[in-house]
């Protein structure tokens, strides 16, 4: 089916929800697109909408009333599209980059994690060097790893450099599909690659949700471990008057929301109560202090 069709069903569905007949005034439609990849979103299972991105979404819409809230899961191509077609439709927390500035505004930073670490299996660190710490460049340059990456997904800049600048059809292995971040998960466990890049909280949930605990360990990157910017994420928006207007009104309730307790709760649930007060010291001196 052609583009041009695939966009006009969309949008008559959109007009028959909600400007039925049934409903006297207009309402106003804001597409919430949710990535397949806990413990973002969950979309199944006992934790089910419990993701740190669920739930802050839960405190972000429920301060904009004026808008009609429709969540829906969607993979980064499908989020691409419907912004560059300018739907109005948002995502919670997507790194800012180049490419995706050219047809989305971006929020104040609504979200801080901990940076994107290199997920292996224990058994494996030998061969990475027997360090904590390693180099992604010295790793994709030695042609002895295959590492995987989510097709269109970012790793916050200075890991996506690296990935892009010394990235080949040999040394990476790009997925797009259902469940994304749980079957690269099962391809580095069942050895099909060497090692996963991730956000630590997701490596420890796919971990302890699979089964493989005990197995897994993770090693910090020396190419993200200066700049913050790789742990700052915003809402996106279509880059049209409609997401103009929409940006403004999330970065309201972000300015009201973000020094919360329960704001900050919806990340801390999942990160090692060990890791707490450092992440709750970062949060306060990069997030709160960084609103542009």
């Amino acid at each position: 089916m052609k583009p041009t069709v695939l966009r006009y069903l969309f949008v008559t569905i959109l007009f028959a929800v909600f400007f039925s007949p049934q409903q006297p005034f207009a309402a106003n439609p804001l597409i919430w697109l949710e990535a397949d990849a806990p413990p973002f979103f969950i979309h199944d299972g006992p934790y089910q909408g419990q993701g740190y991105e669920d739930l802050i979404t839960d405190i972000v819409t429920n301060h904009l009333p004026q808008y009609q809230h429709i969540r829906m899961k969607a993979n980064i191509s499908r989020h691409y599209q419907q912004w560059k077609q300018g739907e109005p439709a948002c995502s919670l927390a997507m790194f800012k980059t180049p490419e995706r500035m050219e047809f989305a505004y971006f929020s104040i930073p609504s979200v801080f994690t901990l940076p994107a670490v290199l997920i292996i299996t224990k058994d494996r660190y030998e061969s990475f060097g027997g360090s904590k710490t390693v180099s992604l460049e010295e790793i994709l340059l030695s042609g002895n790893f295959v590492v995987g990456r989510s097709e269109n997904r970012s790793y916050g800049q200075e890991f996506d450099n690296v990935l892009d600048k010394f990235g080949t059809d040999k040394n990476i292995f790009s997925y797009e599909g259902p469940q994304l971040s749980e079957n690269l998960f099962r391809m580095l466990t069942a050895g099909r690659i060497d090692a996963l890049p991730g956000l630590p909280e997701e490596a420890m949930y796919l971990a302890e949700s699979l089964g493989h605990r005990d197995k897994i360990m993770t090693l910090n990157i020396v190419e993200n471990q200066d700049n913050h910017n790789a742990s700052l994420s915003y809402v996106a928006c279509s880059k049209n008057e409609w997401g103009k207007k929409a940006i403004s009104a999330i970065n309201e309730v972000l300015l009201r929301q973000r020094p919360t307790a329960e704001y900050r709760a919806a990340y801390e649930r999942w990160l090692d109560p060990s890791s707490i007060e450092q992440y709750r010291k970062l949060y306060r001196e990069i997030l709160l202090n960084t609103n542009e």
